[in-house]
């Protein structure tokens, strides 16, 4: 028999605000106060980004070595589940709890700041750490400053990284290695980030414009989501996942959109769930022309119409690593009775859609969740190298 697992509880930080109300609140009301113009980041050039306003908490000093603005986010987002955390702490043991977490960046922007100064100085930085700026130094961070020892691990799958880690965490709790997880993810700006997005003459001179017939790039956001899974019964289910590759090409994704369907096509396998049984979908909706042009056709080749879908990278921007995270946070703050407005996250575009995309029914403002005991959602990401990621949460199936 296959438990049901479930999302205890969430943490987010994102350019839409900190903490679970607030983040509901912007969410709902299709606020884009986090989307702000940065000059610093890409010589030459003003870009708007998705920014986390304001300082963010420190690490103990024990853990110096991984201080990074990625780590900080990520502790920010922790310290919100921090007693359901403990509490599973006590229920399970420190060492049957799995930390795993997803980045793409990492703490890079500290290694930038310190080749700066070694480049003008000829001495590198008394407080860098090569620790900062590793892949693997998210999990092993969190890991630490929770004080949990059982298996901790980064998944690191571009853009699909923080979603990715809701099928790794299962695995290891279905194969016994593990009761609980402390899952999700987070990456934050960096000059590296924009200047290679800027190369592909793929970042957007104003705002991200999903699914418009204006669309003309990506807004590069940071933020991070925390949640801890495990079979103790919670208003919120993870119901499944899907998880494929198109190894189509190195950034672009399949045209078709046969691994993006695909990997739906599984999730709602896992999930026991038809296409029909999906109330609303968070489309990954970067606002590139290939990747609304291929996302499109496969929603509309799996979804019926009318089934209501939205981008909320227009008011958060694209959070890479940590986006598939922080947009599965989305669905649990619209699931959850304590938290939810309501309302259905809504697709803030310029509304001109583009003729040659099958049409989608995108969220407008104020549209409420569905009126009914069960409802299920699901959300998309794809990253680069073609790493397909679906996952459907949902309420009152238990």
């Amino acid at each position: 028999m296959i438990v049901p697992l479930f999302l205890n509880d969430c943490g987010i930080v994102s350019p839409l605000g900190r903490g679970r109300r607030a983040t509901a609140a912007a969410l709902a009301a299709g606020r884009r106060d986090g989307l702000v113009l940065r000059n610093d980041l890409v010589p030459d050039r003003t870009v708007t980004v998705g920014a986390v306003i304001g300082d963010l908490p420190a690490p103990d000093r024990t853990l110096a070595a991984f201080d990074s603005r990625n780590n900080r986010l990520m502790l920010a987002a922790l310290t919100q589940i921090a007693q359901s955390i403990e509490a599973a702490a006590e229920r399970y043991g420190r060492h049957r709890i799995a930390v795993v977490l997803g980045t793409s960046t990492s703490g890079i922007a500290e290694g930038e700041a310190a080749l700066g100064r070694f480049r003008a100085t000829g001495t590198w930085p008394e407080s860098y750490h090569y620790r900062q700026q590793e892949t693997g130094s998210l999990a092993e961070f969190a890991a630490r400053a929770l004080g949990l020892t059982g298996p901790a691990y980064t998944v690191a799958t571009a853009c699909s990284s923080s979603v990715k880690v809701f099928a790794s965490a299962r695995r290891l709790i279905r194969a016994g290695l593990a009761d609980a997880a402390v899952i999700g993810g987070a990456d934050t700006l960096c000059r590296m980030t924009l200047n290679g997005f800027g190369a592909l003459q793929a970042l957007s001179p104003t705002l991200c414009n999903p699914f418009s017939a204006h669309r003309d790039g990506i807004t590069i956001g940071e933020g991070a989501a925390a949640f801890l899974l495990s079979a103790e019964p919670a208003a919120v289910q993870f119901l499944g996942a899907g998880e494929t590759s198109d190894a189509h090409h190195p950034t672009a994704p399949d045209p078709e959109g046969g691994g993006a369907r695909l990997a739906m096509c599984q999730a709602l396998d896992d999930a026991g769930l038809s296409a029909g049984d999906i109330d609303y979908v968070n489309l990954h909706g970067t606002a590139t022309p290939l990747n609304d042009a291929m996302e499109s056709k496969a929603i509309a080749g799996l979804f019926d119409p009318a089934t209501p879908c939205s981008s909320t990278k227009g008011m958060t921007g694209h959070m890479l690593g940590g986006t598939g995270g922080c947009e599965a946070a989305f669905l649990w703050l619209t699931l959850d009775p304590a938290t939810s407005t309501g309302m259905l996250p809504p697709h803030v575009w310029d509304g001109v859609p583009d003729p040659a995309l099958p049409p989608l029914n995108l969220v407008r403002p104020g549209t409420p969740v569905p009126d009914r005991a069960r409802v299920a959602m699901l959300s998309n990401s794809f990253g680069f190298g073609g790493s397909n990621v679906a996952v459907v949460l949902g309420r009152g199936w238990a």
